[in-house]
């Protein structure tokens, strides 16, 4: 019998970033697969689907693009009828909670993916106590499942300390054909009416406050010539300041790897990653990165493949860029790309995970009738 696996999240929208790409990327990763099938259960704006493809769940829009099932045992009876074998949850969330409980009536296993790092963004907006309160809802809801899946070891530590077993790493990957050196595109810098001397800098990714926008345009400021900052992800096309490009959100991910191969370096002011995507991608183009140190981010950098500022601010982070391109970038690009080959392919990463359902399946009993399927 060919086990079917099962994912469901409500972090999917038509702009939404890493955790969406993850998706997409590991349901054609494993629809390739023969032993193995694969079934994406995500809102939207109306019932369609079926099982071994991507199955919308009508559901009423909220925010930024992002929408929550409301009808909760319809929902869960979606579920059920995929008649998964294993059953994996994208958020800590409404969702979240009916797979656990699906999970439960069905007698399969359960994983959770935590993307999101829910007790340190308590603690940022509530201080000590939310993040407290944040642990201890987390405790409750990952406990009903037999494994939880962190990208980062900063995500996994977290998990860790605030009491949740079975926490393992399993990092996300990048298609490496895709973003790729070779996808450069060499009409870039002219439509952007650039000379060839700008040393062009790039961040890609939904303009959420997290990202820290303000501090690229003050550390492109303190930079000055020859240097420019190109925004990938804004409402329209603009320039905000003389040397800041920013061009709109695009849906066509081989538009994206072709902008971002076109310039010399990604830089990243987040401070509250879990893992960093656009930066691996940055990376498999043949960019070098720079990043704060700590966090997620500083697991997948280092000064072998780019430069890493102090936690300071956009001085700090001006400092990093101006050393990075004083230690020969095109070399650390080299490094980054042979990084991504080595160790963060979709090839690579999947695997892997593949590796923790079979595990978890062998210990398993094969899926009974539910009462979800005659309610």
């Amino acid at each position: 019998m060919i086990p079917h696996l099962v994912d469901a999240t409500l972090f999917f929208s038509r702009t939404s970033g890493g955790v969406r790409r993850y998706l997409l990327a590991k349901h054609d990763w494993l629809r390739r697969q023969p032993l193995v099938r694969h079934t994406l259960v995500v809102p939207g704006a109306a019932d369609r689907g079926s099982a071994g493809q991507v199955v919308e769940f009508g559901s009423p829009l909220l925010r930024a693009g992002y929408r929550c099932p409301l009808r909760l045992a319809a929902f869960r009876r979606t579920l059920a009828t995929l008649r998964p074998d294993l059953l994996e949850a994208g958020d800590p969330y409404l969702v979240g909670w009916q797979v656990a409980r699906v999970a439960d009536e069905l007698g399969i296993p359960a994983v959770a993916f935590c993307h999101s790092d829910l007790i340190g963004l308590a603690q940022h907006h509530l201080g000590f106590h939310g993040g407290r309160l944040a642990a201890h809802y987390l405790r409750a809801l990952y406990g009903r499942f037999a494994q939880v899946l962190a990208p980062s070891q900063v995500v996994a530590t977290r998990l860790r300390e605030a009491g949740i077993h079975g926490v393992e790493v399993q990092p996300l990957g990048v298609d490496a054909t895709l973003f790729a050196p070779e996808r450069r595109d060499q009409k870039l810098r002219a439509q952007l009416a650039l000379g060839p001397a700008t040393r062009l800098l790039v961040f890609a990714g939904r303009l959420a406050p997290e990202k820290n926008l303000p501090e690229l345009l003050r550390m492109i400021d303190l930079l000055g010539a020859p240097y420019h900052l190109l925004i990938i992800g804004g409402d329209r096309c603009e320039r905000p300041a003389p040397r800041v490009t920013v061009l709109p959100y695009d849906a066509d991910p081989a538009a994206v790897a072709a902008r971002i191969a076109g310039c010399d370096a990604l830089v990243h002011a987040g401070r509250q990653e879990t893992f960093g995507l656009v930066a691996l991608e940055a990376m498999a183009c043949g960019l070098p990165v720079v990043a704060y140190e700590g966090g997620a981010l500083a697991e997948l950098v280092d000064a072998d493949v780019g430069a890493l500022a102090p936690r300071s601010g956009p001085a700090g982070l001006a400092a990093a860029v101006d050393d990075l391109f004083a230690r020969a970038p095109a070399v650390r690009g080299a490094a980054a790309r042979a990084r991504v080959l080595a160790r963060y392919t979709w090839d690579a990463t999947l695997a892997r995970q593949l590796r923790v359902y079979e595990r978890l399946l062998e210990r398993a009993p094969l899926p009974a009738e539910s009462a979800w399927l005659t309610a």
